[in-house]
């Protein structure tokens, strides 16, 4: 029989765990301020790196943070490399011609699976 001091209440109505005795890690809260002029609020950890942009929750717009002294902080240049694409990588590789050529004999090879013939050829 299940205990008598569970009875009424409805499964996962009401945590059975309290607050009591947790101590919350350090944080801050960093304001933003979108293009429209709307700011508003993000809580970070005390140690954490604040970034100089970011969405805003309800809007979806992008905010820049609002220093100390009142003004959108200037987001800095970072050496951060750009992401190399597939396509990118095989130019380093070959050379367009080569994948043409590629790309024709393995389309060649396809059709002739499926019982295709070149077409002009």
């Amino acid at each position: 029989m299940a205990d008598r001091s569970l009875r009424g209440m409805r499964l996962g109505s009401q945590s059975l765990q309290s607050e009591e005795g947790v101590t919350f890690s350090p944080r801050k809260i960093s304001t933003y301020q979108a293009a429209d002029g709307t700011t508003f609020e993000v809580t970070f950890a005390a140690d954490a790196e604040v970034p100089t942009v970011w969405e805003s929750p309800k809007s979806g717009h992008e905010g820049r943070l609002i220093g100390l002294d009142g003004k959108q902080v200037e987001p800095e240049e970072s050496d951060t490399k750009v992401a190399r694409t597939h396509w990118d990588m095989l130019l380093e590789r070959r050379t367009r011609a080569e994948l043409e050529e590629l790309l024709q004999e393995r389309l060649d090879y396809l059709r002739a699976r499926k019982g295709q013939h070149k077409i002009g050829a």
